[in-house]
């Protein structure tokens, strides 16, 4: 069941060319309409022995066997379609992002056609993120459930731990191949597959399907026999790719490597790619709720004179499809008991705040771990975010500059609670942290709820006095 509709954006970074010497995978979650009520949950270690799961999406069944471990998620607040679990950090300090989804060829799925109860989006993370203990084991586990169900979606999965950072990609019904991404560099992941060139002997780098180079050899796949390039065997590279796709690796790499000169739609634009400077967690936040800023093609035509045309030329990054993003960082100066931390971003992601989580914890705050069909701002953050959206758009040239203040203050808050919240925790003592981060996390939350409240009354006012249904008596004399 190739998805018919892409979405969502993913950004890697290694522990070397972050500011700090964390590890980053990071991922915008969109859907195919503008509503998917997302919450914000923990869920407990448990013995998965005898467990039958099934999928709601697509019939998937599994005998589960072993013991799990705690881990956080961002799944679906309506679970009728199936968990849908997307992003989170276990106990181990391993995180995982579920999924980038791509596109396979046409060739390809010729000859290993998608498996229509395979292994895909909506169960991946509840099938691996509870048994691994490192990045590498995230890739050979869903790398043998790959070969074992095979998938009926082509996709791209990140995992990390406090060293590596791996990308993981699925091609066909039972094809996949994993990159480590080099410490001193970021990758940009849009919706068409990514890797290039692989080193079958370079297994530092490099994990693949066993049977992949068999595959392509017996059904002549690669039109190139010297390399092994993943993307270009496996990919699509169509002119939809070059206006839906390359450009945001384009943006991304224009803001981090600036002295690159690519064009927006160019199909050669690489996967791998070493910064300018370090980067931060804010710079990542400023990509993944970026538009085109300061570009002719910006949707919102904010400092660039582009015209009509150039203005929807390209798939925005931030568009009305955004439901929940994720910057998932394990920092590598602390201790590990307090090294994770999930910054969490619901809504429309330029209009609303990230907001850092520490992830050993054993609940979540009650507005982040609500939310449904029905439009209640008043008790789930999704659904106030996704207010603000409804306010600002309509006068965004008119608000815009009072909500970057806004995500500007609560970044400044976030920042200082995760300093001084990893200042406290060394004096806690281990049988009381996990509760010491329970109750933090719900401050922190409730501060930027609140925050968010005030902006939104704030902007309510100012609408309504600049409506333009306004006649005074004596207007017309």
């Amino acid at each position: 069941m190739q998805k018919l509709m892409s979405s969502c954006t993913a950004m890697l970074v290694g522990k070397n060319a972050t500011i700090d010497g964390s590890t980053i995978i990071a991922r915008d979650e969109d859907a195919e309409d503008g509503v998917n009520p997302k919450i914000f949950k923990v869920f407990p270690a448990k013995d998965y022995t005898g467990e039958h799961y099934v999928s709601k999406y697509n019939g998937l069944t599994v005998e589960m066997k072993g013991q799990g471990c705690r881990y956080t998620a961002t799944p679906n607040g309506m679970p009728d379609e199936g968990r849908w679990d997307e992003q989170g950090i276990n106990e181990y300090n391993i995180a995982m992002s579920a999924t980038e989804t791509e596109m396979t060829n046409a060739r390809v799925l010729g000859h290993d056609p998608l498996v229509e109860n395979g292994i895909n989006e909506d169960s991946m993370v509840y099938l691996v993120l509870p048994f691994i203990k490192s990045a590498r084991e995230g890739v050979q586990r869903l790398g043998s459930l790959i070969e074992k169900y095979g998938t009926g979606e082509s996709n791209g999965i990140a995992f990390s731990d406090k060293d590596e950072v791996w990308y993981f990609e699925t091609g066909g019904g039972h094809q996949w191949v994993a990159q480590r991404i080099p410490d001193d560099a970021y990758a940009i992941a849009p919706n068409i597959m990514c890797i290039e060139e692989v080193d079958f002997n370079d297994h530092d780098s490099f994990m693949y399907a066993p049977q992949i180079k068999d595959f392509v050899e017996k059904y002549h796949l690669n039109p190139n026999s010297r390399t092994f390039n993943f993307r270009n065997i496996f990919g699509t590279q169509d002119e939809a790719d070059a206006y839906y796709n390359t450009p945001r690796s384009w943006y991304g790499q224009k803001l981090f490597t600036p002295s690159l000169k690519q064009e927006p739609t160019s199909q050669k634009i690489p996967f791998i790619q070493h910064a300018e400077k370090k980067i931060a967690v804010e710079d990542v936040e400023y990509f993944l709720s970026s538009h085109y800023n300061g570009t002719p093609y910006d949707p919102m035509g904010t400092y660039a004179s582009g015209t009509p045309e150039e203005q929807r030329k390209f798939r925005s990054i931030a568009l009305d499809r955004n439901q929940s993003s994720c910057i998932l960082q394990i920092r590598n100066d602390v201790p590990a008991q307090y090294a994770a931390i999930q910054w969490i971003n619901f809504g429309f992601y330029c209009y609303s705040p990230y907001v850092p989580f520490f992830t050993n914890i054993s609940d979540t705050p009650a507005k982040y771990k609500y939310a449904t069909d029905d439009a209640q701002p008043d008790k789930s953050a999704y659904w106030l975010n996704k207010l603000l959206e409804v306010i600002v758009e309509p006068h965004y040239h008119e608000f815009i500059n009072e909500v970057n203040d806004f995500r500007d203050r609560c970044q400044s808050y976030g920042v200082g609670r995760v300093d001084t919240i990893t200042k406290t925790a060394q004096i806690q003592n281990s049988a009381n942290l996990i509760n010491y981060l329970t109750e933090q996390n719900m401050k922190t939350a409730n501060h930027v709820l609140n925050e968010t409240h005030k902006l939104i009354n704030q902007l309510l006012h100012e609408a309504l006095l600049n409506s333009k249904f306004q006649f005074e008596r004596g207007d017309n004399l």
